[in-house]
C-alpha cells in the first residue's frame, strides 16, 4: 500500500501534466493563429476582429481557462488578465471578467488541499522547500501573508491555494484576503491588455496598482517579521 505522500506526490503529478498538457496545446493554437494572422505586439488589438461568439463565450471561455489553469500550480494568473484585456477590449469587462474567473480559481485548489489535509503539505514540502518556512510565518500572520503573496507572486497563486487549504487556514480569511491580493494583478493586466500599447514604456504606468498595493503593505510585512521573530525568540528560551 503506498504511503500517502507518494499518493499525494502522484496526485499533483496528474494534476500537472494534465493541466500543463491542456495550456501547451491553446499555446500553440495561439502561435499558429498569431502567424496565420499576421499579428505582433504592435497590432495585438487586431485579435479582437478574428474572435467570433459574442461577448458572453468569450467571457465563459476565459472563466473556463481560468479554472483549468488552477491545476497546473504553476501558471501565473497575469497572463489570463491580460489576454481577458485584449480579447474582450474593454477594461472594466475583463476586469469583472477577471475578478469571478479569479475567486472561483481560488476555490478548487484550496479545497484540494484542505481535504488532503497534512499529508498534502508533507508532499508539497518535499516537492518545494519555502513551504516549510512558510507555515511557521503564516500562523501568526494569515491575512498578511496571504494577501502579500498573492499580490506579489513569490509562490504561484494555485500552489499557495493548494498550501493555505492544507494549512486549514479558515476560508474566509484565505478568499477575502486573496482576492484583495489578486485584485491589483486583475486590474493592472487588464488595462495593459484592454488599452496599452506594449512597444510604449508608458504603458506599464498601468502596473502602479500593483507596486501601490506593495508599498502599503509594507510595513505590515514588516511587523509580521518581528512578530514572528520575537515569538522565535521566546520559543529558543
Amino acid at each position: 500500500m503506498k504511503a500517502p505522500e507518494q499518493k499525494y506526490d502522484r496526485l499533483i503529478k496528474i494534476l500537472q501534466l494534465a493541466s500543463f498538457a491542456f495550456m501547451v496545446a491553446m499555446l500553440i493554437a495561439c502561435v499558429v493563429f498569431i502567424i496565420a494572422n499576421n499579428i505582433s505586439v504592435r497590432n495585438i488589438d487586431a485579435i479582437t476582429s478574428h474572435i467570433h461568439g459574442g461577448t458572453l463565450t468569450v467571457s465563459a471561455l476565459i472563466i473556463a481557462f481560468t479554472l483549468i489553469k488552477s491545476f497546473a500550480l504553476v501558471f501565473p494568473p497575469i497572463i489570463l488578465y491580460f489576454v481577458a484585456g485584449v480579447v474582450l477590449g474593454n477594461a472594466p469587462l475583463a476586469i469583472a471578467v477577471n475578478l469571478i474567473a479569479s475567486a472561483l480559481s481560488l476555490i478548487l485548489p484550496y479545497f484540494l488541499g484542505r481535504f488532503t489535509g497534512k499529508e498534502m503539505l508533507s508532499t508539497l514540502e518535499n516537492k518545494f522547500k519555502a513551504v516549510k518556512k512558510l507555515e511557521d510565518f503564516t500562523e501568526e500572520n494569515t491575512w498578511v501573508v496571504v494577501f502579500v503573496l498573492k499580490v506579489s507572486g513569490i509562490i504561484p497563486s494555485d500552489l499557495s491555494s493548494v498550501i493555505f487549504g492544507a494549512m486549514n487556514i479558515p476560508f474566509g480569511k484565505y478568499f477575502i484576503a486573496s482576492n484583495l491580493g489578486l485584485l491589483a494583478l486583475n486590474v493592472s493586466w487588464s488595462l495593459i491588455g484592454a488599452k496599452g500599447d506594449l512597444a510604449n514604456p508608458l504603458t506599464y504606468l498601468y502596473m502602479l496598482p500593483i507596486v501601490i498595493c506593495l508599498v502599503v503593505s509594507l510595513p505590515f510585512i514588516l511587523k509580521a517579521r518581528k512578530r514572528s521573530r520575537q515569538k522565535s525568540d521566546k520559543a529558543e528560551k
